[in-house]
């Protein structure tokens, strides 16, 4: 029942951070492209109101009129719409589900023996180190060379550095799905805090110094202004972190770490032709696709990287029909010590001929295709068992 019922928080949980998530990125990528659009205003009533920028839209049946002041109007409405829960909401589901499926789970989600063998409670501390000493390291790169000239350079090539050392790690340390998981939730866990540490406390400050007719510090729209778009080029690399999880594939390899780099950084590549792509557009120049481009050529050489070698296997060998008891000796072997009658992980045993031959499909898909099962290859099934699944699978599944 316990299993059973982390399964339904899972499934809530899950479901609530994707929803919020895309509250978040949506509203983020919307005032990301809203900044880089916008056009000096024509109009003297909008430049005598303040007004610094406008975009005009169309979207549903409707026109309109976004406009941004160069510091605040004049006069500050009395309700303002404020953009943090959709942070709040990420993070805190996401860090739920993290609970949930990795840190109770600690020995079975966080910890695979022949990577590094330790207690649960140690990796679990160090699964949150991760996430506290990211921020701390980035927010003191930001403090320390932010303000420099050229100083988002300085802070985004060192924070690169830190997240290719930090993956590198992760992935010495940690199961690879865990691993890939926990450094994009380092970097989720940086861009809420970059919320809720400045970009809301700043935007506070300038609203206390309008109502109360002080002159506004402009140091914190700057600083809010920066973190946002820190974050935007955050956000595709955190979302391929994230879906790596349903890949087994691409954290089982010895040298995961570089895949996990690759992956992020063509992320943040295409990420970065978008924000270009903004400004090029609103000022008539070129659409500047290269960045973009070197990101797909990253993802196509990962790819290739990737590729299965082809197999040497003779013709004869390969039309040669998969026995059944080889097959049950590869699950009793590597599978039925989760998948029995006492303990039905996910709902599924494997204990006996018609289970196996019920559960067909799931042990193809999970074991061979996708290479997420057995959890971190606990069992250490290899490449010939799992071949061996594929082709009695494909040969129809038989029973003799």
């Amino acid at each position: 029942m316990d299993a059973y019922l982390l399964d339904w928080a899972n499934l809530l949980l899950r479901w609530a951070h994707v929803i919020v998530a895309i509250a978040w990125i949506g509203s983020s990528f919307y005032f990301v492209f809203l900044d880089n659009s916008l056009t000096p205003p024509d109009d003297p009533v909008l430049k005598d109101k303040g007004v610094g920028g406008e975009l005009w839209a169309v979207h549903g049946g409707g026109f309109y009129h976004p406009q941004k002041y160069l510091v605040a109007p004049k006069k500050l409405p009395e309700q303002l719409h404020w953009f943090y829960w959709e942070s709040y909401s990420t993070w805190l589901t996401g860090f739920a589900l993290f609970t949930v499926m990795y840190l109770f789970n600690a020995g079975t989600f966080l910890i695979d023996k022949s990577v590094h063998d330790w207690s649960p409670a140690a990796a679990i501390a160090t699964s949150l180190g991760f996430l506290v000493l990211c921020w701390l390291a980035y927010d003191m790169l930001c403090r320390v060379f932010g303000q420099k000239k050229n100083g988002d350079l300085i802070v985004g090539a060192t924070v690169l550095a830190f997240v290719v050392f930090a993956s590198w790690l992760a992935c010495q340390l940690f199961a690879g799905r865990a691993a890939f998981l926990l450094v994009g939730a380092m970097l989720a866990t940086t861009m809420s805090a970059n919320v809720f540490f400045w970009i809301i406390p700043g935007q506070r400050k300038v609203v206390d110094q309008l109502r109360a007719g002080q002159q506004v510090d402009a140091i914190h729209g700057w600083r809010a202004k920066q973190r946002s778009v820190h974050n935007t080029y955050f956000t595709l690399p955190v979302l391929v972190a994230m879906l790596s999880n349903h890949y087994g594939w691409l954290s089982s390899g010895q040298h995961n770490w570089i895949v996990l780099v690759l992956l992020m950084l063509a992320g943040a590549l295409i990420r970065h032709s978008f924000v270009a792509r903004h400004k090029a557009l609103v000022q008539g120049r070129r659409v500047p696709w290269e960045q973009a481009a070197a990101g797909v050529a990253v993802l196509l050489g990962l790819a290739i990287w990737l590729a299965p070698a082809p197999k040497a296997e003779s013709r004869q060998a390969t039309a040669r029909p998969i026995s059944f008891a080889a097959v049950q000796a590869v699950i009793d072997q590597r599978c039925v010590a989760c998948h029995n009658a006492q303990l039905q992980n996910k709902g599924v045993a494997l204990h006996s001929p018609d289970l196996i031959k019920q559960n067909a499909q799931a042990l193809y898909q999970q074991a061979s295709v996708l290479k997420l099962m057995p959890m971190n290859n606990a069992t250490q099934i290899t490449e010939d068992e799992r071949n061996l699944l594929k082709r009695w699978f494909e040969a129809g599944a038989p029973l003799n």
